[in-house]
């Protein structure tokens, strides 16, 4: 069976292809044939070794979203999983895989209407996207920025923010040519990668890039904003950005962190159950970049560290 794995953190030339046993499902766990496999930013952090400090080592089996067919179940996993088409969340790695496993939990039979593609571009982002908008008590008739908008966070938390009737949705990008496929999804003003442009300040910042602009952001923050921290793709941000905070303590602005691992798993899995139903109405999209081969993970890494990617590139076996 053929995997790619990390061998060496940092260049996307550290990720080759090697055959690997086949995988059995233990105790609350299947196995899936994988038809489609989202290659996401936290993929790419992971890689680069920007979290090396939560012990990722070389072997590492990147990727933590598939979908495809169940191949076989635990023991003590009811039997009509069996041959059924699911998207499944691998964890923080083990997705570039022919054949992947995945905790019963994790796992969620798919509608009619939605291929494995746009399930491996939508699973994971849609739910982080809805649930972080949440956490940032986001209101009807407030105003919203997105930075980082053109990965599949970002667009689904555009679409989301605007069909739940946001006043202003902002976003920044790297060109006005994505810029106009951002107001086709349903942003009213386009921002440059620094924040320049549109509005002086928003009342609600979901942040996928972190990194040391971060504080710039603080600083856009209304009365009693709110900045929503769902990713670093741009790397850490400086350890002193809370003194920005602290600089217009009047103005009552927060900062927090968002990760579904925090989400009860009822309120998770009806955030994905909402986000699959959404996409079967036609009222959330599954924006793919590019659909290549296994063999070219590192491809799809090289396009994502050069920013050149808008939604998501999907590995298929």
């Amino acid at each position: 069976m053929r995997a790619v794995t990390i061998q060496q953190f940092g260049d996307p030339a550290g990720m080759v292809v090697a055959d690997v046993p086949e995988p059995s499902a233990g105790p609350g766990q299947v196995v899936i044939a994988t038809e489609a496999i989202g290659v996401g930013g936290v993929d790419a952090v992971i890689r680069r070794g920007t979290l090396g400090g939560f012990g990722f080592t070389a072997g590492l089996i990147p990727g933590s979203e598939v979908a495809g067919r169940v191949i076989s179940a635990g023991p003590d996993v009811d039997p009509s999983w069996r041959g059924r088409r699911v998207w499944a969340f691998t964890g923080t790695s083990g997705g570039y895989t022919e054949q992947a496993v995945a905790r019963i939990g994790d796992v969620v039979a798919l509608p009619d209407g939605i291929t494995s593609i746009d399930a491996v571009a939508l699973g994971s982002a849609g739910p982080v996207a809805r649930l972080a908008l949440a956490h940032g008590r986001f209101a009807p008739g407030e105003s919203v920025l997105v930075r980082g908008a053109a990965g599949s966070i970002g667009i689904a938390a555009v679409e989301i923010a605007a069909r739940g009737g946001a006043a202003t949705v902002a976003v920044t990008t790297s060109s006005p040519e994505r810029g106009e496929r951002l107001r086709e999804l349903g942003a009213t003003e386009v921002l440059d990668r620094s924040g320049q442009g549109g509005s002086t300040t928003y009342d609600v910042i979901v942040d996928v890039a972190g990194g040391d602009a971060l504080p710039d952001f603080v600083d856009r923050l209304a009365p009693n904003g709110r900045l929503v921290l769902v990713g670093v793709v741009a790397g850490m941000p400086p350890a002193d950005f809370g003194a920005r905070l602290l600089a217009g303590f009047r103005q009552s602005r927060s900062v927090a962190t968002f990760s579904l691992d925090s989400v009860p798993v009822p309120v998770r899995d009806a955030a994905r159950a909402e986000t699959f139903a959404a996409a079967a109405r036609g009222e959330q999209h599954a924006v793919v970049h590019d659909v290549l081969p296994l063999a070219e993970a590192a491809e799809a890494h090289r396009l994502m560290d050069a920013g050149a990617v808008f939604g998501r590139i999907v590995l298929t076996p």
